[in-house]
């Protein structure tokens, strides 16, 4: 067995971490080395859709573990299958190739996009993206993505990219030529600090497209598998997308993400898409009892009514404060501090033992686990409101 101390020399330097090592999780908390307790509205970036090791979870990869892990995508194995399957019978898709990050589900839909121009559009292949997107970091997802601090790295990009503004349907409707494909985006933008579409826009965009012959993709890496009350968020809008994307709480905290589109735009041919884990047993497993779960009516019913919940404390504590607004929907939302000091928030609720989200420096994000409790907000809330306190936030805004 390997015993190390905790030394953070190893690790390649990638982000500014605090110097809290955890141990444990259970729900809505973690623990660290120290035995100090976290109450957890990140969830690792919306990941941990159930919680922390939740006891389904738990015991589907324990068991799955034991049976078969993967046979190598080479080969059928019934895990995935009967996920697949699930999907596709509560989705408006017809067929699911399973990826290990949302990164890689959404070069999946970029490459399946382009195929489908190759086949049917006479070589289309832009894809018209958003900015404020973002949509992975991979070469190609950043390409796709509209942050602007990708912007100078890693030169060249992918090409192929065409920015629109953001809820701005004739910007899209500009770009288009004879070389487009697809239009791609993320319904509620959440690195670019939870900015959602309308339902309206997302209807008019659908209708666009479809009047153009293009295809709709849909990232719903972080809005899908519940986050917004709805088991895809496309729901709410009574559209279908051609593509969609999952990522994050599809596996509840392990490595799992899906690119789903309909039977008409299925069009990869043998060797064009592939990869060693994708599809394995074990995560299809996780991905099934995070689905049975999140599946049931009433639970979804409960996510919409505690992000509502959330919501109005939110806004009861803007309205106390003199801040901003509430943006977002259903479990995903953001508070705007109105001034820059995001940052100096996380790190004073950090020590206060609750983890919180800054994605822009006058933004902070909350994603609780979907089964956070009503008590679990109120806690939560009332070390926010006690940091705005101190830190005179009402004097500074006003």
């Amino acid at each position: 067995m390997i015993h190390a101390t905790h030394s953070f020399d190893a690790l390649m330097e990638i982000t500014a971490r605090p110097p809290v090592v955890f141990v444990r999780g259970e729900g809505s908390y973690l623990w660290d080395d120290a035995g100090k307790r976290y109450l957890d509205f990140i969830q690792g970036w919306a990941v941990n859709c159930l919680g922390h090791s939740p006891p389904a979870l738990a015991e589907a990869i324990s068991v799955q573990a034991r049976q078969l892990i993967t046979p190598s995508p080479a080969y059928y194995n019934d895990t995935s299958l009967r996920l697949a399957k699930a999907l596709t019978d509560l989705s408006c898709f017809d067929r699911v190739f399973f990826a290990n990050s949302g990164a890689e589900a959404n070069e999946g839909a970029i490459k399946l996009a382009r195929k489908y121009g190759a086949l049917h559009r006479n070589g289309a292949h832009e894809i018209i993206t958003f900015e404020g997107g973002f949509h992975g970091r991979t070469l190609a997802t950043m390409s796709a993505s509209g942050k602007a601090a990708f912007e100078p790295l890693f030169e060249p990009k992918v090409s192929g990219f065409r920015k629109a503004r953001w809820h701005d349907l004739d910007s899209v409707e500009r770009l288009i030529n004879d070389c487009t494909v697809a239009v791609m985006l993320e319904p509620i933008q959440g690195e670019a600090g939870v900015w959602p579409a309308s339902d309206q826009f997302l209807r008019d965009l659908r209708e666009l497209t479809s009047a153009h012959g293009l295809l709709l993709i849909s990232d719903e890496i972080q809005t899908g598998m519940g986050r917004t009350g709805k088991l895809f968020h496309y729901e709410h809008t009574g559209i279908a997308p051609d593509i969609m994307t999952l990522g994050k709480g599809i596996g509840g905290g392990v490595p799992l993400a899906a690119l789903l589109a309909t039977e008409a735009v299925s069009c990869f041919e043998h060797g064009d898409q592939g990869g060693t884990f994708n599809g394995n047993a074990l995560m299809c497993a996780a991905g099934l009892a995070v689905l049975e779960e999140v599946a049931a009516p009433n639970f979804l019913k409960a996510v919409a009514e505690t992000g509502l919940y959330l919501e109005s404390e939110l806004q009861r504590l803007s309205a106390r404060h003199g801040l901003g607004e509430v943006r977002g929907r259903g479990l995903l939302l953001a508070l705007d501090l109105r001034v820059p000091i995001a940052a100096s928030i996380v790190a004073a609720a950090l020590d206060d033992g609750v983890l919180l989200n800054a994605p822009r420096p006058d933004a902070l994000r909350f994603m609780p686990a979907l089964n956070v409790t009503r008590q679990e907000i109120d806690l939560m809330i009332g070390c926010l409101d006690a940091l705005l306190t101190k830190a005179g936030i009402a004097r500074r805004v006003a």
